[in-house]
């Protein structure tokens, strides 16, 4: 999805200020897919840190290990080697249970296809998470989270009768529903057209900024990445550039010389 200048207008204002703490860390994290001459090194010991209360968004060229990365960061997948934690909790040690629990109780996800379920309304959708877990509903919540997203006069209405921009705000909505430790977005504007990308991006931002939330993003799109407060450039399974307060030129001056390094020297 290409979000020109032309349509989409630059993220603004100051960057909230962070406390420090960290949400989410990884020391030589490795993910490996088949043996010997065949295997592939989707991750090849990966040191990061995402700090509690920002937007980091992760980018690299296809196949560099960004999506591996997160979905190990998130107990999604297993990592062949070395370690993950989601605050204090080592994500790599758990069991199916506890990845389950974790995943249902601590952590939220925006995917690029939305998930709806399509004869549930908006407001179904988006509770269904504290359905499954027996756990109550905060009202006051689920009140701010549905005008901060801009949703609030579509929630009887089912996925159908949404557009994407308005079901991708329905699943924002869903993850922050159990106030989770982490949000994990892959791709979440991909489906979308460059205005409702712009406004998804935007609340996303908002949701960091004014209620205080974390994400971590997967993008391939520089000036979706430019809405964060950092970038985590990876190439070949590792960490190869870190870029704060990211505007769209940064991050493509930093693709560009991740392109660099993979180009034979002339001879």
């Amino acid at each position: 999805m290409d979000l020109s200048p032309s349509t989409t207008p630059a993220p603004s204002g100051a960057p909230r200020e962070h406390d420090g703490a960290t949400a989410v860390r990884a020391r030589g994290l490795r993910k490996t897919y088949g043996s010997g001459e065949a295997a592939v090194h989707a991750l090849a010991g990966v040191d990061i840190d995402f700090e509690a209360g920002a937007f980091t968004a992760i980018m690299g060229p296809s196949g560099s290990g960004k999506s591996t990365l997160m979905h190990l960061l998130a107990g999604l997948d297993q990592a062949t080697a070395g370690q993950a934690w989601l605050g204090t909790t080592d994500v790599t040690t758990l069991g199916d249970q506890q990845l389950t629990e974790l995943r249902r109780d601590r952590i939220g996800f925006v995917f690029q296809s939305f998930n709806l379920l399509p004869m549930f309304t908006a407001e179904q959708n988006i509770l269904l998470p504290l359905e499954l877990a027996g756990t109550a509903v905060d009202r006051t919540w689920f009140a701010t989270l549905a005008d901060t997203l801009g949703i609030a006069d579509r929630l009887t209405h089912r996925p159908s009768q949404l557009s994407g921009g308005q079901q991708q705000r329905v699943a924002i909505a869903r993850a922050l529903i159990a106030k989770p430790e982490v949000v994990f977005a892959d791709e979440p504007t991909g489906n979308l057209d460059s205005r409702s990308g712009a406004q998804v991006l935007s609340f996303l931002r908002r949701s960091v900024r004014e209620l205080g939330r974390t994400i971590i993003m997967v993008t391939h799109d520089p000036s979706a990445a430019a809405y964060a407060d950092r970038v985590v450039m990876i190439a070949d399974g590792r960490i190869a550039g870190d870029i704060s307060s990211p505007t769209p030129e940064s991050v493509l001056a930093g693709l560009d010389a991740l392109r660099s390094l993979d180009e034979p020297a002339v001879r």
